[in-house]
Protein backbone atom coordinates (compact mmCIF):
# COMPACT_ATOMS: atom_id res chain seq x y z
CA UNK A 1 0.00 0.00 0.00
CA UNK A 2 1.59 3.05 -0.98
CA UNK A 3 2.91 5.90 2.07
CA UNK A 4 -0.19 8.10 1.90
CA UNK A 5 -1.75 8.39 5.45
CA UNK A 6 -3.90 5.47 6.05
CA UNK A 7 -7.66 6.75 6.22
CA UNK A 8 -9.24 5.93 9.51
CA UNK A 9 -13.25 5.88 9.97
CA UNK A 10 -12.62 4.90 13.95
CA UNK A 11 -10.69 7.35 16.26
CA UNK A 12 -9.23 7.17 19.05
CA UNK A 13 -10.29 8.83 21.76
CA UNK A 14 -7.60 11.80 22.16
CA UNK A 15 -4.74 11.02 24.74
CA UNK A 16 -5.05 12.31 28.28
CA UNK A 17 -3.77 15.28 29.03
CA UNK A 18 -1.40 14.30 32.01
CA UNK A 19 0.41 17.27 33.86
CA UNK A 20 3.63 16.29 32.32
CA UNK A 21 2.30 16.68 28.72
CA UNK A 22 0.96 20.30 29.80
CA UNK A 23 4.07 21.35 30.91
CA UNK A 24 6.15 23.25 28.34
CA UNK A 25 9.65 23.27 27.32
CA UNK A 26 11.68 25.82 25.52
CA UNK A 27 10.76 24.55 22.50
CA UNK A 28 7.34 25.89 23.14
CA UNK A 29 8.73 28.80 24.45
CA UNK A 30 10.36 29.10 20.86
CA UNK A 31 7.25 28.59 18.49
CA UNK A 32 5.07 30.35 20.59
CA UNK A 33 7.35 33.57 20.19
CA UNK A 34 7.05 32.83 16.62
CA UNK A 35 3.42 32.83 16.59
CA UNK A 36 2.56 35.81 19.08
CA UNK A 37 5.23 37.67 16.44
CA UNK A 38 3.03 36.93 13.49
CA UNK A 39 -0.05 37.58 15.65
CA UNK A 40 1.47 41.27 16.49
CA UNK A 41 2.52 41.70 12.93
CA UNK A 42 -0.62 40.82 11.52
CA UNK A 43 -2.47 43.72 13.61
CA UNK A 44 0.11 46.09 12.95
CA UNK A 45 -0.58 45.41 8.94
CA UNK A 46 -3.99 45.37 9.12
CA UNK A 47 -4.76 48.58 11.37
CA UNK A 48 -2.82 50.49 8.43
CA UNK A 49 -4.56 48.50 5.96
CA UNK A 50 -7.51 50.16 6.93
CA UNK A 51 -6.36 53.84 7.49
CA UNK A 52 -8.23 56.91 5.96
CA UNK A 53 -7.22 56.86 2.37
CA UNK A 54 -6.53 60.26 2.86
CA UNK A 55 -2.87 59.25 4.60
CA UNK A 56 -1.74 58.55 1.02
CA UNK A 57 -1.10 61.73 -0.04
CA UNK A 58 -0.53 63.32 3.38
CA UNK A 59 2.42 60.51 3.27
CA UNK A 60 3.26 59.98 -0.18
CA UNK A 61 6.01 57.09 -1.11
CA UNK A 62 9.47 57.77 -0.57
CA UNK A 63 12.89 56.48 -0.73
CA UNK A 64 13.84 56.77 2.74
CA UNK A 65 15.58 53.46 3.81
CA UNK A 66 13.99 53.89 6.87
CA UNK A 67 9.87 53.40 5.55
CA UNK A 68 11.28 50.13 3.51
CA UNK A 69 11.01 47.66 6.55
CA UNK A 70 6.99 48.94 6.83
CA UNK A 71 6.86 49.32 3.46
CA UNK A 72 8.19 44.96 2.79
CA UNK A 73 5.52 44.26 5.47
CA UNK A 74 2.70 45.85 3.76
CA UNK A 75 3.49 43.77 0.42
CA UNK A 76 4.04 40.52 1.89
CA UNK A 77 0.71 41.23 3.77
CA UNK A 78 -0.93 41.77 0.45
CA UNK A 79 0.41 38.72 -1.21
CA UNK A 80 -0.35 36.16 1.52
CA UNK A 81 -3.97 37.64 1.63
CA UNK A 82 -4.26 36.56 -1.82
CA UNK A 83 -2.35 33.28 -1.08
CA UNK A 84 -5.74 32.15 1.26
CA UNK A 85 -7.90 33.89 -1.03
CA UNK A 86 -6.55 31.95 -3.83
CA UNK A 87 -6.41 28.15 -1.81
CA UNK A 88 -9.59 29.04 -1.15
CA UNK A 89 -10.82 29.15 -4.82
CA UNK A 90 -8.31 26.23 -5.81
CA UNK A 91 -10.24 23.72 -2.90
CA UNK A 92 -13.60 24.94 -4.04
CA UNK A 93 -13.11 25.12 -7.77
CA UNK A 94 -10.53 22.63 -8.42
CA UNK A 95 -12.88 20.36 -6.65
CA UNK A 96 -15.75 20.59 -8.75
CA UNK A 97 -14.37 21.09 -12.04
CA UNK A 98 -12.25 17.26 -11.29
CA UNK A 99 -15.33 15.68 -10.03
CA UNK A 100 -18.22 17.17 -11.98
CA UNK A 101 -18.10 16.59 -16.01
CA UNK A 102 -20.13 19.32 -16.78
CA UNK A 103 -18.47 22.02 -14.52
CA UNK A 104 -15.22 21.16 -16.07
CA UNK A 105 -17.10 22.11 -19.39
CA UNK A 106 -17.53 25.62 -17.82
CA UNK A 107 -14.58 26.21 -15.79
CA UNK A 108 -11.50 24.64 -17.08
CA UNK A 109 -12.07 27.05 -20.22
CA UNK A 110 -12.53 29.66 -18.23
CA UNK A 111 -9.51 29.30 -16.39
CA UNK A 112 -7.85 29.45 -19.71
CA UNK A 113 -9.35 32.52 -20.21
CA UNK A 114 -8.56 34.09 -17.21
CA UNK A 115 -5.07 33.17 -16.71
CA UNK A 116 -4.83 34.87 -20.26
CA UNK A 117 -6.10 38.38 -18.55
CA UNK A 118 -3.46 40.08 -17.99
CA UNK A 119 -3.03 42.04 -14.15
CA UNK A 120 -3.79 45.22 -16.13
CA UNK A 121 -6.77 44.40 -17.57
CA UNK A 122 -8.59 42.96 -14.05
CA UNK A 123 -7.08 46.13 -12.56
CA UNK A 124 -8.61 48.50 -15.83
CA UNK A 125 -12.53 47.87 -14.46
CA UNK A 126 -11.94 47.08 -10.87
CA UNK A 127 -10.28 49.72 -9.13
CA UNK A 128 -13.05 51.95 -9.49
CA UNK A 129 -15.14 49.35 -8.30
CA UNK A 130 -12.84 48.66 -4.66
CA UNK A 131 -12.81 52.36 -4.20
CA UNK A 132 -16.53 52.58 -4.37
CA UNK A 133 -16.98 49.73 -2.40
CA UNK A 134 -14.57 51.41 0.99
CA UNK A 135 -15.10 55.24 0.26
CA UNK A 136 -12.87 57.42 2.50
CA UNK A 137 -10.78 54.35 3.41
CA UNK A 138 -7.45 52.58 1.72
CA UNK A 139 -9.33 49.36 2.41
CA UNK A 140 -10.58 49.60 -1.16
CA UNK A 141 -7.18 50.24 -2.33
CA UNK A 142 -6.20 47.68 -0.60
CA UNK A 143 -8.46 44.97 -1.80
CA UNK A 144 -7.64 46.22 -5.51
CA UNK A 145 -4.49 45.23 -4.95
CA UNK A 146 -4.79 41.81 -3.11
CA UNK A 147 -7.19 41.14 -6.20
CA UNK A 148 -4.94 41.89 -8.66
CA UNK A 149 -2.06 39.75 -7.01
CA UNK A 150 -4.70 36.67 -6.64
CA UNK A 151 -4.65 37.06 -10.12
CA UNK A 152 -1.20 36.22 -10.83
CA UNK A 153 -1.78 33.01 -8.20
CA UNK A 154 -4.37 31.35 -8.06
CA UNK A 155 -4.82 29.76 -11.84
CA UNK A 156 -1.56 28.25 -10.99
CA UNK A 157 -3.09 26.47 -7.82
CA UNK A 158 -6.06 25.59 -9.30
CA UNK A 159 -4.34 23.69 -12.78
CA UNK A 160 -1.99 22.07 -10.20
CA UNK A 161 -4.97 20.68 -8.18
CA UNK A 162 -6.98 19.97 -10.59
CA UNK A 163 -4.31 17.50 -12.26
CA UNK A 164 -3.56 15.86 -8.86
CA UNK A 165 -7.27 15.13 -8.64
CA UNK A 166 -7.81 13.69 -11.71
CA UNK A 167 -4.60 11.59 -11.85
CA UNK A 168 -5.22 9.60 -8.31
CA UNK A 169 -4.42 6.03 -8.57
CA UNK A 170 -6.93 3.81 -8.76
CA UNK A 171 -6.12 1.66 -6.08
CA UNK A 172 -6.48 4.55 -3.42
CA UNK A 173 -9.66 5.36 -5.48
CA UNK A 174 -10.49 1.86 -4.32
CA UNK A 175 -9.36 1.75 -1.08
CA UNK A 176 -11.69 4.76 -0.26
CA UNK A 177 -14.35 2.82 -1.92
CA UNK A 178 -13.53 0.08 0.92
CA UNK A 179 -13.26 2.62 3.49
CA UNK A 180 -16.93 3.65 2.63
CA UNK A 181 -15.75 7.22 3.30
CA UNK A 182 -17.94 10.28 3.07
CA UNK A 183 -17.14 12.86 0.71
CA UNK A 184 -15.43 15.19 2.95
CA UNK A 185 -13.21 12.48 4.59
CA UNK A 186 -12.28 11.15 0.82
CA UNK A 187 -11.57 14.90 0.06
CA UNK A 188 -9.75 15.43 3.71
CA UNK A 189 -7.69 12.04 4.18
CA UNK A 190 -7.53 10.88 0.35
CA UNK A 191 -6.96 14.07 -2.40
CA UNK A 192 -6.18 16.36 -0.44
CA UNK A 193 -2.72 14.59 1.45
CA UNK A 194 -2.63 13.00 -2.66
CA UNK A 195 -2.38 16.68 -4.08
CA UNK A 196 -0.52 18.26 -0.61
CA UNK A 197 3.28 17.91 -2.84
CA UNK A 198 2.37 19.24 -5.87
CA UNK A 199 0.42 22.09 -4.44
CA UNK A 200 2.57 22.91 -1.89
CA UNK A 201 5.49 23.61 -4.60
CA UNK A 202 2.76 25.65 -6.74
CA UNK A 203 1.64 27.63 -4.02
CA UNK A 204 5.57 28.51 -3.50
CA UNK A 205 5.76 29.12 -7.24
CA UNK A 206 2.20 31.24 -6.94
CA UNK A 207 3.99 33.02 -4.15
CA UNK A 208 7.51 34.10 -5.91
CA UNK A 209 5.81 35.16 -9.47
CA UNK A 210 3.49 37.30 -7.76
CA UNK A 211 6.24 39.76 -7.18
CA UNK A 212 6.91 39.79 -11.25
CA UNK A 213 3.67 41.75 -10.88
CA UNK A 214 4.23 43.59 -7.31
CA UNK A 215 4.97 47.15 -9.30
CA UNK A 216 1.52 47.11 -10.97
CA UNK A 217 -0.96 45.72 -8.13
CA UNK A 218 0.29 48.54 -6.19
CA UNK A 219 1.90 51.21 -7.94
CA UNK A 220 -1.97 51.80 -10.02
CA UNK A 221 -2.41 53.94 -12.96
CA UNK A 222 -5.44 53.24 -15.47
CA UNK A 223 -6.47 56.50 -16.91
CA UNK A 224 -6.78 59.59 -14.27
CA UNK A 225 -7.04 57.34 -11.38
CA UNK A 226 -3.62 57.10 -9.91
CA UNK A 227 -3.37 55.14 -6.59
CA UNK A 228 -0.05 54.22 -4.76
CA UNK A 229 0.19 52.20 -2.07
CA UNK A 230 3.25 51.69 0.81
CA UNK A 231 5.09 48.72 -0.51
CA UNK A 232 8.29 47.25 -2.25
CA UNK A 233 6.37 47.50 -6.14
CA UNK A 234 5.42 51.27 -5.26
CA UNK A 235 8.93 51.89 -3.73
CA UNK A 236 10.37 50.55 -7.05
CA UNK A 237 8.18 52.29 -9.33
CA UNK A 238 9.49 55.65 -7.69
CA UNK A 239 12.90 54.29 -7.70
CA UNK A 240 12.78 53.40 -11.88
CA UNK A 241 11.14 56.79 -12.54
CA UNK A 242 14.04 58.68 -11.00
CA UNK A 243 16.89 56.44 -12.04
CA UNK A 244 17.74 55.83 -8.09
CA UNK A 245 20.34 52.97 -8.53
CA UNK A 246 20.67 52.68 -4.76
CA UNK A 247 17.16 52.36 -4.14
CA UNK A 248 16.71 50.17 -6.56
CA UNK A 249 19.43 47.83 -5.18
CA UNK A 250 17.70 48.60 -1.43
CA UNK A 251 14.50 46.92 -2.65
CA UNK A 252 16.07 44.04 -4.17
CA UNK A 253 17.92 43.20 -1.00
CA UNK A 254 15.18 43.80 0.92
CA UNK A 255 13.45 41.59 -1.12
CA UNK A 256 16.25 38.50 -0.88
CA UNK A 257 15.29 39.06 2.80
CA UNK A 258 11.99 38.28 3.07
CA UNK A 259 11.70 35.82 0.88
CA UNK A 260 14.28 33.78 2.49
CA UNK A 261 12.44 34.40 6.07
CA UNK A 262 9.41 33.47 4.86
CA UNK A 263 10.88 30.12 3.35
CA UNK A 264 12.34 29.68 6.49
CA UNK A 265 9.36 30.22 8.70
CA UNK A 266 6.79 28.79 6.14
CA UNK A 267 7.23 26.94 3.25
CA UNK A 268 10.34 25.01 4.10
CA UNK A 269 8.77 23.48 7.17
CA UNK A 270 5.62 22.59 5.28
CA UNK A 271 7.74 21.11 2.99
CA UNK A 272 8.92 19.04 5.32
CA UNK A 273 5.72 18.20 6.89
CA UNK A 274 3.77 17.41 3.89
CA UNK A 275 6.96 14.70 2.83
CA UNK A 276 4.97 12.18 4.22
CA UNK A 277 2.31 12.31 1.77
CA UNK A 278 4.40 11.05 -0.96
CA UNK A 279 2.44 8.36 -2.85
CA UNK A 280 5.49 5.75 -2.91
CA UNK A 281 5.63 2.02 -1.79
CA UNK A 282 9.46 2.64 -0.55
CA UNK A 283 10.59 4.90 1.88
CA UNK A 284 12.96 7.60 0.27
CA UNK A 285 16.37 7.32 1.23
CA UNK A 286 17.09 11.57 1.95
CA UNK A 287 13.73 13.48 3.22
CA UNK A 288 13.30 17.11 3.42
CA UNK A 289 14.71 19.27 6.57
CA UNK A 290 13.56 22.22 8.22
CA UNK A 291 14.66 23.34 11.46
CA UNK A 292 11.46 25.17 12.87
CA UNK A 293 10.05 21.67 11.70
CA UNK A 294 12.18 20.13 14.08
CA UNK A 295 11.57 22.50 16.87
CA UNK A 296 8.28 22.20 16.55
CA UNK A 297 8.45 18.45 16.98
CA UNK A 298 9.98 18.97 20.35
CA UNK A 299 7.73 20.64 21.58
CA UNK A 300 5.09 18.91 24.43
CA UNK A 301 2.15 21.07 25.13
CA UNK A 302 1.92 22.86 20.97
CA UNK A 303 1.57 19.16 19.96
CA UNK A 304 -0.44 18.06 23.16
CA UNK A 305 -2.64 20.88 21.84
CA UNK A 306 -2.63 19.86 18.34
CA UNK A 307 -3.13 16.48 18.77
CA UNK A 308 -6.24 17.21 20.93
CA UNK A 309 -7.68 19.55 18.25
CA UNK A 310 -6.81 17.19 15.72
CA UNK A 311 -8.98 14.07 17.16
CA UNK A 312 -11.79 16.43 18.21
CA UNK A 313 -11.71 17.69 14.23
CA UNK A 314 -11.52 13.56 13.56
CA UNK A 315 -14.34 12.92 15.89
CA UNK A 316 -16.50 15.52 13.71
CA UNK A 317 -15.66 14.16 10.56
CA UNK A 318 -16.66 10.38 11.69
CA UNK A 319 -20.14 12.06 12.22
CA UNK A 320 -20.78 12.71 8.68
CA UNK A 321 -22.85 9.58 6.95
CA UNK A 322 -20.43 6.82 5.78
CA UNK A 323 -22.00 5.19 2.24
CA UNK A 324 -19.66 3.90 -0.09
CA UNK A 325 -18.76 6.93 -2.91
CA UNK A 326 -18.53 6.10 -6.37
CA UNK A 327 -15.84 7.71 -8.57
CA UNK A 328 -18.66 9.85 -10.21
CA UNK A 329 -22.13 11.08 -9.24
CA UNK A 330 -24.56 8.06 -10.97
CA UNK A 331 -25.36 8.86 -14.14
CA UNK A 332 -29.21 9.07 -15.18
CA UNK A 333 -30.14 6.58 -18.15
CA UNK A 334 -28.69 7.15 -21.34
CA UNK A 335 -31.34 8.94 -23.47
CA UNK A 336 -31.91 11.40 -20.21
CA UNK A 337 -27.80 12.04 -19.64
CA UNK A 338 -27.80 12.89 -23.64
CA UNK A 339 -30.22 15.10 -23.40
CA UNK A 340 -28.96 16.77 -20.37
CA UNK A 341 -25.66 16.99 -21.36
CA UNK A 342 -27.01 18.99 -24.93
CA UNK A 343 -29.08 21.14 -22.79
CA UNK A 344 -26.25 22.45 -20.19
CA UNK A 345 -23.64 22.40 -23.95
CA UNK A 346 -26.92 24.75 -25.58
CA UNK A 347 -27.15 27.11 -21.98
CA UNK A 348 -22.98 27.54 -21.96
CA UNK A 349 -22.97 28.26 -25.63
CA UNK A 350 -25.77 30.75 -25.42
CA UNK A 351 -23.82 32.66 -22.45
CA UNK A 352 -20.36 32.04 -24.40
CA UNK A 353 -22.77 34.00 -27.60
CA UNK A 354 -24.22 36.35 -25.48
CA UNK A 355 -21.13 37.69 -23.69
CA UNK A 356 -19.03 37.70 -27.31
CA UNK A 357 -22.11 40.14 -28.61
CA UNK A 358 -21.79 42.43 -25.26
CA UNK A 359 -18.12 42.60 -25.85
CA UNK A 360 -18.67 43.09 -30.23
CA UNK A 361 -21.03 46.33 -29.26
CA UNK A 362 -18.94 47.66 -26.61
CA UNK A 363 -15.88 47.90 -29.19
CA UNK A 364 -17.84 48.22 -32.01
CA UNK A 365 -18.61 52.16 -31.25
CA UNK A 366 -15.60 53.38 -31.53
CA UNK A 367 -13.03 50.83 -33.13
CA UNK A 368 -13.65 48.91 -36.89
CA UNK A 369 -12.27 45.62 -38.40
CA UNK A 370 -8.73 47.84 -39.37
CA UNK A 371 -8.63 48.15 -35.58
CA UNK A 372 -9.18 44.18 -35.11
CA UNK A 373 -7.02 43.14 -37.46
CA UNK A 374 -4.33 45.51 -36.01
CA UNK A 375 -4.99 43.59 -32.23
CA UNK A 376 -4.70 40.29 -34.01
CA UNK A 377 -1.73 40.85 -36.10
CA UNK A 378 0.19 41.80 -32.55
CA UNK A 379 -0.79 38.96 -30.93
CA UNK A 380 0.09 36.84 -33.63
CA UNK A 381 4.02 38.35 -33.04
CA UNK A 382 3.47 37.67 -29.02
CA UNK A 383 2.14 34.16 -29.73
CA UNK A 384 5.56 33.40 -31.57
CA UNK A 385 7.56 35.16 -28.76
CA UNK A 386 5.96 33.29 -25.93
CA UNK A 387 5.73 29.96 -28.23
CA UNK A 388 9.72 30.22 -28.68
CA UNK A 389 10.45 31.30 -25.18
CA UNK A 390 8.80 28.07 -23.58
CA UNK A 391 10.75 25.56 -26.19
CA UNK A 392 13.69 27.42 -24.85
CA UNK A 393 12.92 27.22 -21.04
CA UNK A 394 11.57 23.78 -21.45
CA UNK A 395 14.90 22.60 -22.72
CA UNK A 396 16.86 24.35 -19.72
CA UNK A 397 14.59 23.66 -16.46
CA UNK A 398 13.16 20.07 -17.31
CA UNK A 399 16.66 18.41 -17.02
CA UNK A 400 17.89 20.76 -14.16
CA UNK A 401 14.15 20.48 -12.26
CA UNK A 402 14.52 16.34 -12.60
CA UNK A 403 18.13 16.62 -11.51
CA UNK A 404 17.26 18.40 -8.51
CA UNK A 405 14.00 16.44 -7.60
CA UNK A 406 15.44 13.81 -7.39
CA UNK A 407 17.82 14.65 -4.63
CA UNK A 408 15.86 16.17 -1.22
CA UNK A 409 18.87 17.42 -0.05
CA UNK A 410 19.86 19.45 -2.83
CA UNK A 411 16.35 20.17 -3.24
CA UNK A 412 16.22 21.72 0.13
CA UNK A 413 19.35 23.51 -0.83
CA UNK A 414 18.02 25.20 -3.51
CA UNK A 415 14.28 26.24 -2.81
CA UNK A 416 14.92 29.60 -1.03
CA UNK A 417 17.48 30.14 -4.64
CA UNK A 418 14.84 29.10 -7.04
CA UNK A 419 12.10 31.50 -4.91
CA UNK A 420 14.47 34.55 -5.18
CA UNK A 421 14.75 33.72 -8.63
CA UNK A 422 11.49 33.72 -9.50
CA UNK A 423 10.50 36.63 -7.60
CA UNK A 424 13.06 38.85 -8.77
CA UNK A 425 10.89 41.39 -10.85
CA UNK A 426 11.86 41.79 -14.17
CA UNK A 427 11.42 45.87 -13.32
CA UNK A 428 14.58 45.64 -12.21
CA UNK A 429 16.49 44.08 -14.96
CA UNK A 430 14.49 46.99 -17.15
CA UNK A 431 16.86 49.44 -16.75
CA UNK A 432 20.21 47.13 -17.70
CA UNK A 433 17.58 46.21 -20.55
CA UNK A 434 16.77 49.62 -22.05
CA UNK A 435 20.64 50.96 -21.42
CA UNK A 436 22.45 48.19 -23.33
CA UNK A 437 19.29 48.23 -26.34
CA UNK A 438 20.10 52.11 -26.64
CA UNK A 439 23.68 51.54 -26.51
CA UNK A 440 24.03 48.97 -28.96
CA UNK A 441 21.37 49.82 -31.03
CA UNK A 442 19.51 47.01 -30.52
CA UNK A 443 15.88 45.91 -31.55
CA UNK A 444 13.62 46.26 -29.09
CA UNK A 445 11.58 43.35 -30.83
CA UNK A 446 13.90 40.74 -30.07
CA UNK A 447 15.86 41.74 -26.85
CA UNK A 448 13.28 43.01 -24.71
CA UNK A 449 11.36 39.38 -25.41
CA UNK A 450 13.32 37.58 -23.25
CA UNK A 451 12.10 39.83 -20.06
CA UNK A 452 8.64 37.85 -20.82
CA UNK A 453 9.95 34.33 -19.51
CA UNK A 454 11.96 35.90 -16.63
CA UNK A 455 8.77 35.34 -14.64
CA UNK A 456 7.09 32.19 -15.73
CA UNK A 457 9.63 29.99 -16.95
CA UNK A 458 10.22 29.14 -12.95
CA UNK A 459 6.80 27.32 -13.27
CA UNK A 460 8.43 25.04 -15.38
CA UNK A 461 11.53 24.59 -12.71
CA UNK A 462 9.19 24.33 -9.68
CA UNK A 463 6.42 21.35 -11.42
CA UNK A 464 9.03 19.48 -12.80
CA UNK A 465 11.13 19.26 -9.11
CA UNK A 466 7.55 18.77 -7.38
CA UNK A 467 6.78 15.84 -10.16
CA UNK A 468 10.19 14.54 -9.43
CA UNK A 469 10.22 14.77 -5.82
CA UNK A 470 6.81 12.62 -5.81
CA UNK A 471 8.16 10.17 -8.41
CA UNK A 472 8.29 6.65 -6.27
CA UNK A 473 11.33 5.32 -5.13
CA UNK A 474 10.33 1.98 -5.61
CA UNK A 475 10.19 3.10 -9.30
CA UNK A 476 13.58 4.54 -9.06
CA UNK A 477 14.54 1.13 -7.84
CA UNK A 478 12.88 -0.93 -10.16
CA UNK A 479 14.54 1.33 -13.24
CA UNK A 480 17.97 0.30 -12.15
CA UNK A 481 17.38 -3.37 -11.83
CA UNK A 482 16.64 -3.42 -15.31
CA UNK A 483 19.26 -0.98 -16.32
CA UNK A 484 17.53 1.81 -17.74
CA UNK A 485 20.28 4.34 -18.86
CA UNK A 486 20.53 7.44 -20.75
CA UNK A 487 18.19 8.21 -23.20
CA UNK A 488 15.86 5.26 -22.52
CA UNK A 489 15.33 5.90 -18.92
CA UNK A 490 14.19 9.24 -20.00
CA UNK A 491 11.96 8.43 -22.63
CA UNK A 492 10.51 5.32 -20.59
CA UNK A 493 10.70 6.51 -16.95
CA UNK A 494 10.93 9.99 -15.53
CA UNK A 495 9.60 11.84 -18.74
CA UNK A 496 6.14 9.75 -18.48
CA UNK A 497 6.61 10.14 -14.52
CA UNK A 498 6.67 14.25 -14.65
CA UNK A 499 4.53 14.33 -17.55
CA UNK A 500 1.19 15.94 -15.70
CA UNK A 501 3.17 18.19 -13.24
CA UNK A 502 5.27 19.87 -16.35
CA UNK A 503 2.07 20.50 -18.47
CA UNK A 504 0.80 22.14 -15.40
CA UNK A 505 3.88 23.96 -14.99
CA UNK A 506 4.61 24.55 -19.15
CA UNK A 507 0.37 25.67 -19.26
CA UNK A 508 0.56 28.07 -16.72
CA UNK A 509 4.01 29.45 -17.98
CA UNK A 510 2.88 30.25 -21.52
CA UNK A 511 -0.46 31.61 -19.63
CA UNK A 512 2.31 33.73 -17.27
CA UNK A 513 4.05 35.31 -20.14
CA UNK A 514 1.12 36.17 -22.04
CA UNK A 515 0.08 38.53 -18.67
CA UNK A 516 3.85 39.38 -18.15
CA UNK A 517 3.81 40.83 -21.73
CA UNK A 518 2.03 43.91 -20.84
CA UNK A 519 5.32 44.91 -18.64
CA UNK A 520 8.02 43.09 -20.79
CA UNK A 521 6.94 44.93 -24.37
CA UNK A 522 7.30 48.08 -22.63
CA UNK A 523 10.94 48.73 -20.47
CA UNK A 524 11.19 51.93 -19.10
CA UNK A 525 14.42 54.03 -16.90
CA UNK A 526 13.45 57.25 -16.29
CA UNK A 527 12.85 59.15 -19.25
CA UNK A 528 13.36 56.64 -21.82
CA UNK A 529 11.38 54.03 -23.45
CA UNK A 530 11.59 51.44 -25.31
CA UNK A 531 8.54 49.41 -26.66
CA UNK A 532 8.04 46.22 -28.81
CA UNK A 533 5.76 45.22 -30.87
CA UNK A 534 2.88 43.33 -29.59
CA UNK A 535 -0.40 42.73 -27.99
CA UNK A 536 0.93 43.35 -24.45
CA UNK A 537 2.46 47.00 -25.19
CA UNK A 538 -0.97 47.29 -27.35
CA UNK A 539 -2.82 47.02 -23.69
CA UNK A 540 -0.88 48.65 -21.89
CA UNK A 541 -0.63 51.97 -23.79
CA UNK A 542 -4.60 51.46 -23.94
CA UNK A 543 -4.50 51.24 -20.29
CA UNK A 544 -2.20 54.19 -19.71
CA UNK A 545 -4.35 56.13 -21.71
CA UNK A 546 -7.97 55.37 -20.72
CA UNK A 547 -8.90 53.65 -23.86
CA UNK A 548 -11.58 50.73 -22.59
CA UNK A 549 -12.51 50.12 -26.17
CA UNK A 550 -8.87 49.23 -26.70
CA UNK A 551 -8.06 47.08 -23.70
CA UNK A 552 -11.49 45.02 -24.11
CA UNK A 553 -10.50 44.28 -27.62
CA UNK A 554 -6.38 43.23 -26.86
CA UNK A 555 -7.80 41.66 -23.62
CA UNK A 556 -10.38 39.49 -25.64
CA UNK A 557 -8.16 38.34 -28.91
CA UNK A 558 -5.31 37.54 -25.88
CA UNK A 559 -8.19 35.39 -24.69
CA UNK A 560 -8.92 33.87 -27.75
CA UNK A 561 -5.24 32.82 -28.48
CA UNK A 562 -4.26 31.41 -24.93
CA UNK A 563 -7.51 29.19 -25.07
CA UNK A 564 -7.00 28.18 -28.81
CA UNK A 565 -3.45 26.99 -27.48
CA UNK A 566 -4.92 25.18 -24.57
CA UNK A 567 -7.21 23.32 -26.22
CA UNK A 568 -5.09 22.03 -29.13
CA UNK A 569 -2.02 21.73 -27.41
CA UNK A 570 -2.54 21.61 -23.60
CA UNK A 571 -5.42 19.69 -22.91
CA UNK A 572 -4.57 16.64 -25.26
CA UNK A 573 -1.20 16.25 -23.19
CA UNK A 574 -3.25 16.25 -19.68
CA UNK A 575 -5.65 13.77 -20.99
CA UNK A 576 -2.35 11.93 -22.58
CA UNK A 577 -0.83 11.92 -19.18
CA UNK A 578 -4.28 10.95 -17.65
CA UNK A 579 -5.17 7.69 -19.78
CA UNK A 580 -1.22 6.60 -20.00
CA UNK A 581 1.24 8.28 -17.10
CA UNK A 582 -0.90 8.07 -14.34
CA UNK A 583 0.66 6.15 -10.97
CA UNK A 584 -1.24 2.92 -10.75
Amino acid sequence: MARLSQPRIDQRPPLPLRSEGLRPNPYDLAIFIMVAAAFVVLAHGAREMAAPVGQLAIHPITLDPANLPEYALRTVLRMFAAIAASLVFTFVVATLAAKSRRAELVIIPALDILQSVPVLGFLTFTVVYFLNLFPGSQLGAECAAIFAIFTAQAWNMAFSFYQSLRTLPPDLDEAARHFRLSPWLRFWRLEAPFAAPGLIWNTMMSMSGSWFFIVASEAITVGNTTVKLPGIGSWLALAIDQKDVPAVLMAVGTMALVILAYDQLLFRPIVAWADKFRFEQTAAQRRPRSWVYDIWRHTRLMRRLATLLGALAGQLSALMPRRVLPRTIAAPPPAVGRVIDWLWLALVLAACAWALWRIVQFVDVSLGWRDVGQAVELGLLTLLRVVVLIFLASLVWVPIGVWIGLRPGIATRVQPIAQFLAAFPANVLFPIAVVAIVHWKLDPNVWLSPLMVLGTQWYILFNVIAGASAFPTDLREAASLFRLRNWQWWRQVILPGILPYYVTGALTATGGSWNASIVAEVASWGDTTLQAAGLGAYIADATAKGDYARVVLGIAVMSVMVTACNRLVWRPLYRLAERRFRLT
